[in-house]
């Protein structure tokens, strides 16, 4: 899952495919089926689309939390150490953000993998659990046996391993949030799949100067 060459491959193409998008969306502005696409978006209304992408990112974010919680007893270099405090200061109030709009459609909240931390259970109880929650098929999603090999994972491994896999994880959420911008017509939603995608594509470039140096 973890390989350097792969996951730079996917990194550089989830970076191109997104600077493609922004520079499509740039020379359609003008464009009548851009606009009338434009024109659905509501800042009362909101569709499956929605629903979906902020059901699904909740739980995305949230195995990213836990990814950064293994960081906390590891020697990392200050760079890394810094870029995980971002992932948590930019995602922990993303997800409240979104659990409040499903809370508001009359949604159910998923339950997440930091459920079962915060509800008393350890790690160990936690990945045991990861593949039958049901998430597998998001895209950048971790296994069990993913999460249980960066926690065990010595520490002359561990920080090239966590780059590797929060790439990938990064790149799972940049394809959900261009989904959003594609399908959803919450304008509250579609905005903050802008904002995933240009942070975590930073980020994904930031990792990757990392993993070179």
């Amino acid at each position: 899952m973890h390989s350097k060459t792969t996951t730079r491959t996917r990194a550089l193409g989830a970076l191109a495919l997104t600077l493609a998008l922004g520079v499509g969306l740039t020379a359609c502005g003008d464009d009548s089926s851009d606009a009338a696409t434009k024109a659905e978006v509501s800042t009362t209304e909101h569709n499956d689309a929605d629903v979906t992408f902020a059901s699904d990112m909740i739980t995305h974010h949230a195995q990213a939390l836990s990814m950064v919680d293994l960081t906390l007893d590891r020697d990392l270099d200050p760079e890394v150490q810094a870029l995980a405090e971002d992932i948590r200061e930019a995602q922990g109030p993303e997800i409240e953000t979104m659990a409040d709009w499903l809370t508001t459609w009359g949604e159910d909240v998923p339950a997440t993998m930091r459920d079962h931390v915060n509800g008393g259970h350890d790690m160990d109880d936690m990945s045991d659990n990861m593949d039958d929650m049901g998430h597998d098929d998001m895209p950048g999603m971790m296994t069990a046996d993913d999460f249980d090999e960066l926690e065990n994972s010595s520490d002359a491994e561990f920080q090239d391993m966590w780059l590797d896999m929060m790439i990938e994880h990064h790149e799972g959420a940049v394809e959900m949030a261009q989904t959003e911008q594609s399908d959803g017509q919450f304008k509250d939603a579609v905005e903050l799949a802008g904002q995933v995608i240009t942070t975590q594509t930073a980020e994904i470039a930031t990792m990757e100067e990392l993993l070179g140096s």
